[in-house]
C-alpha cells in the first residue's frame, strides 16, 4: 500500500503543468526595457528589481526577433499588437560588452567604460548565446517537458498569458499574448522543493550517486583583477567562476582561467555581484583585485539590501556525499545558481548547478519508481 501511495503522489506531480509552477508568481510583473534604453538604464533596472536578465521590447514590425521569432504583446480585447520582444539581455551580455574585444590595457578599458554604458541595449543583444534565442513555454506544457528545456541549460523562458499561438511555414513561431510571465530555472527548483515528499527517492541520494556533480570546473585565482575575471567569463560564456587560492609553487597568469580542481576555494565571482555594484562605482572597480572588490561590495547598501551573502566570506558549498535535498535547500535558501563541491579541507572538486538538479530529477521521474 505504501508503494502504491508513493506512486500515486509521483503521478500527480507528473500531471502538473507550467501554469501550476507560475501560479505562485501571478502577481510578479514582467520587467522589461525598451530597445532605446541605454545599457546604464538597463543595469539600473536589473539592480532595482534584483534580477539578472530582462527582455527587450520594440515597436512591432521594426525588428527581427531573436532566432527569427515573433513574440509579441497584443491588446486582450482588440488583438492589436503593442510591442515585440526582440531578445533578452542578461548580466552575461553586459559583462561581455564591458570586457570588450580589444587588447587594450586596463586604463584604456576604464576610459571606454562610460562610452560602453551609453550604447542602446538593443546593440548588445546576441553578445552571448542565450540572448540569441527567446524561449517561450505554453502554460499547458507538462512539467517533464518544461524540465527538459531547463535541463539543457536554458535559464529562463517567457510564459504567455491568454496565448494565441500558430505555426507559420513550419519553422517560424508567432506567439501573441496580452501579457507574459518570466519563468526561471530557480522557479522550477523551488516548485520541486515544494514536492519533497514525492521526490524522496532522489532527494535522499548523494549528489555523487544521483549524477548531479559536474567535476570539470574552471576558476580564477585570488590575484585576478575584476576586468580580467570579466574577460575570462566573457570568453568562456560563464556566468560565475570560483575563486581559488593562487599557487605558491608555480608561476601563473592571473588574467586567465585555471583548472580549479583540487585548489583551495576562496569564494565566487558572478554576474550577480556586478548587478549589486552601483554604476557610479563600477568604472573605478575594474582595476581592483576580485577579492578586494567583493569585500568592498559586501559593505555597500545595495548589496546589503539585496540579502545576498558575501561570496568571499560565505561561499555556498557541500560535499559529494551531501544529499540532493541539502543541495536544493542551499540553492533555494541562498538564491544561488550553483553549489561548489569541496572536501573536508575546502579544496574544490566540482559543482552542482540548477541545470544539474533539474536534469537528474527529470531522469529519476522518467525512469525510477517512487
Amino acid at each position: 500500500m505504501q508503494i502504491q501511495r508513493e506512486e500515486e503522489k509521483k503521478q500527480r506531480l507528473l500531471e502538473k503543468k507550467v501554469k501550476d509552477v507560475i501560479v505562485q508568481y501571478e502577481k510578479r510583473r514582467l520587467v522589461e526595457v525598451p530597445y532605446t534604453a541605454s545599457l546604464a538604464d538597463t543595469m539600473n533596472a536589473l539592480m532595482a528589481n534584483r534580477i539578472v536578465a530582462v527582455p527587450v521590447a520594440a515597436p512591432p514590425g521594426q525588428w527581427i526577433g531573436a532566432g527569427g521569432s515573433m513574440i509579441v504583446e497584443s491588446d486582450k480585447q482588440t488583438g492589436t499588437v503593442r510591442k515585440h520582444y526582440i531578445g533578452m539581455v542578461t548580466m552575461l551580455d553586459v559583462l561581455a560588452h564591458i570586457g570588450g574585444d580589444g587588447d587594450g590595457g586596463v586604463h584604456e578599458e576604464m576610459e571606454d567604460f562610460d562610452k560602453k554604458m551609453s550604447v542602446p541595449v538593443s546593440s548588445i543583444i546576441g553578445h552571448c548565446l542565450e540572448s540569441l534565442s527567446l524561449w517561450t513555454l505554453n502554460p499547458h506544457t507538462n512539467i517533464l517537458d518544461c524540465m527538459e528545456v531547463f535541463s539543457k541549460g536554458i535559464h529562463r523562458a517567457l510564459v504567455p498569458i491568454d496565448s494565441q499561438v500558430e505555426n507559420v511555414a513550419g519553422v517560424e513561431l508567432i506567439e501573441s499574448a496580452s501579457s507574459y510571465r518570466m519563468l526561471t530555472q530557480m522557479d522550477v527548483v523551488k516548485f520541486l522543493k515544494g514536492h519533497e515528499r514525492e521526490l524522496r527517492g532522489i532527494l535522499s541520494r548523494t549528489v555523487k550517486e544521483a549524477g548531479a556533480l559536474t567535476d570539470t570546473v574552471f576558476a580564477i585565482t585570488d590575484k585576478a583583477k575584476v576586468i580580467d575575471a570579466i574577460k575570462c567569463m566573457r570568453t568562456s560564456s560563464l556566468v560565475a567562476v570560483p575563486i581559488v587560492q593562487s599557487s605558491k609553487h608555480i608561476q601563473e597568469d592571473h588574467s586567465l582561467l585555471v583548472n580549479g580542481k583540487e585548489r583551495k576555494l576562496v569564494g565566487t565571482f558572478s554576474a550577480t555581484d556586478l548587478r549589486c555594484c552601483p554604476i557610479s562605482r563600477m568604472r573605478s572597480c575594474l582595476n581592483l583585485g576580485v577579492v578586494e572588490f567583493l569585500e568592498k561590495l559586501s559593505t555597500t547598501p545595495l548589496h546589503e539590501a539585496s540579502g545576498l551573502r558575501s561570496s568571499i566570506r560565505d561561499p555556498i558549498v557541500c560535499s559529494g556525499e551531501s544529499l540532493m535535498g541539502e543541495a536544493i535547500d542551499k540553492v533555494v535558501t541562498y538564491s544561488v545558481h550553483r553549489v561548489w563541491i569541496v572536501d573536508h579541507l575546502g579544496s574544490l572538486h566540482g559543482l552542482v548547478s540548477l541545470t544539474d538538479i533539474i536534469r537528474v530529477i527529470r531522469v529519476w521521474l522518467l525512469t525510477e519508481p517512487a
